[in-house]
């Protein structure tokens, strides 16, 4: 579909709703397309007003609306006032055109809790908020029955924070397989063995100048969590190496939580499982995405259900007191019944926290390359529909959740918990409530200042080859982070 904006240029607002009626469009903004939608935004004094004319497929439809901007308004409130107005008559317009609702109504943006949980600090009641979501945005029940819990989530956990709390990322870049959904920079090590020891040599000379900034700055780790790829591809020496770096440099004895991914069943041993243990990891991730053998095959793990099986057992014998596993709906070969079954069998492995993703269709993955065939809206909402009461009915609650670019039928990722299961870098970093210090390869650091709801970004080089040769892009990104600090301690 090819979009004609005017008076704005709010790209993303206005794709991500398209992508939400129109799963089969890909927005172009150059050349010639039969379909078209026109968003125009105009100013009157305090008044946004938006106006939207689509033609899809010979029909048309006019949506409009408007947002009254407060003379107080800081660029910032403006700026998503005026994106509100453009969103709310693409909606309408859309709505109209194809008589369809979508789950999350006009919400386009990654964290919808977000919105949530500014409403209930203004003073709004649940049942406000609630209504606001219904009314404002036309948000279903079952997906303000997501939101709001998850709001309530992020607010604990804001308020518990210090000032100068931080949480600890570490990135490890490596996985046994590259499986087919993923667009992540991560390296299969069968292709890349040679790079893994110069990788860890190069990252624990990180570990040593951050914990030596962290400290100068009077700064304290709340929680630490090691993803990437899949950490536990590490030999148990070279995690054991790593793990005891950073217990020796960062202060990590009073975090919430210390968290590794050990996402990949086959790269768990109980040798591992130990030396995580050993080093005072409390949580751990296994992330086997279904528990059927065609599903598995399909999406290029080299693993079985029955791999699964016995690497849960081991979980389960290493002790650790809170354990997530991942599922992906809509994956290639699954169904909803097979989603079931995968569903009902990890709830039954008896763990604290488990996250429902829903299949994101990302550009460098193998699915979108070669067009491989995936289950239906219709049958990715049948799984999500399943998910949410049978998870309620075991015990969980959903705490975060986030949404995601050209995810099936527009939907979300959300994490469940049991009673004193959730994961607290997850909300830190979903609600982008205080700073994420990222270390590693693809590391994203950043650097929240709540006071002035003012965030800034860094980035380590992506590639681990890069990362290896380039020690000074560190250097400068440390540099960056501590004057960012200067300005607010």
């Amino acid at each position: 579909m090819k979009l004609i904006f005017t008076g704005h240029d709010y790209r993303y607002a206005v794709e991500q709703s398209l992508l939400a009626f129109f799963p089969e469009e890909r927005p172009v903004c150059e050349g010639e397309d039969p379909h078209t939608a026109r968003v125009a935004l105009t100013m009157d004094g305090p008044a946004a007003s938006a106006v939207t004319e689509l033609s899809v497929d010979g029909k048309t439809a006019q949506g409009t609306a408007q947002t009254d901007i407060s003379p107080a308004a800081d660029e910032y409130a403006e700026e998503r006032l005026k994106q509100r107005a453009v969103k709310l008559s693409f909606f309408e317009a859309a709505r109209a055109l194809t008589g369809i609702t979508p789950a999350w109504g006009a919400l386009t943006g990654i964290r919808p809790a977000k919105l949530a949980a500014g409403l209930l600090e203004e003073g709004k009641s649940e049942a406000e908020t609630d209504a606001i979501l219904r009314d404002t945005y036309f948000v279903s029940e079952s997906r303000r029955k997501l939101c709001l819990p998850c709001a309530k989530a992020g607010l604990e956990a804001k308020r518990e924070l210090q000032k100068n709390e931080i949480s600890l990322y570490v990135g490890i870049p490596f996985c046994p397989t590259r499986c087919a959904y993923c667009s992540f920079v991560s390296n299969s090590v069968e292709k890349s063995f040679h790079l893994v020891e110069p990788y860890l040599t190069a990252l624990l000379a990180e570990v040593d100048s951050a914990a030596a900034m962290v400290r100068e700055l009077g700064l304290r780790v709340r929680s630490f969590y090691m993803g990437g790829g899949t950490p536990t591809t590490l030999t148990a020496e070279q995690m054991d190496r790593l793990l005891g770096r950073l217990n020796e440099k960062f202060d990590l004895a009073g975090a919430v939580e210390r968290t590794v991914e050990a996402g990949r069943p086959d790269t768990i041993t109980a040798e591992k499982l130990a030396v995580l243990r050993k080093n005072g990891v409390d949580r751990i991730s296994v992330n086997p995405q279904s528990m059927d053998d065609r599903v598995l095959a399909a999406i290029g793990r080299r693993h079985s259900g029955d791999g699964i099986r016995a690497a849960m057992e081991l979980v389960k014998a290493a002790g650790f007191p809170h354990v997530n596993m991942d599922l992906i709906a809509g994956l290639p070969e699954d169904t909803p019944e097979g989603f079931r079954r995968t569903l009902d069998e990890v709830i039954a492995f008896g763990t604290d926290n488990i996250t429902i993703h829903t299949l994101s269709l990302k550009k460098g993955s193998r699915i979108t390359l070669e067009g491989t065939r995936i289950p239906t809206v219709e049958e990715v909402a049948a799984m999500l529909d399943y998910a949410a009461p049978a998870l309620r009915g075991a015990g969980f609650a959903p705490y975060y959740l986030y949404r995601q670019k050209y995810m099936s039928g527009s939907f979300e990722n959300v994490g469940w918990c049991r009673p004193g299961g959730t994961g607290w870098y997850n909300i830190y970093i979903m609600e982008e409530l205080h700073t994420i210090l990222s270390l590693g390869a693809g590391g994203s650091t950043k650097m929240v200042d709540p006071a002035r709801n003012h965030i800034e970004r860094v980035f380590n080089l992506k590639f681990p080859q890069e990362y290896i040769q380039r020690p000074e892009k560190i250097a400068a990104n440390q540099e960056a982070f501590r004057a960012f600090y200067a300005n607010i301690i």
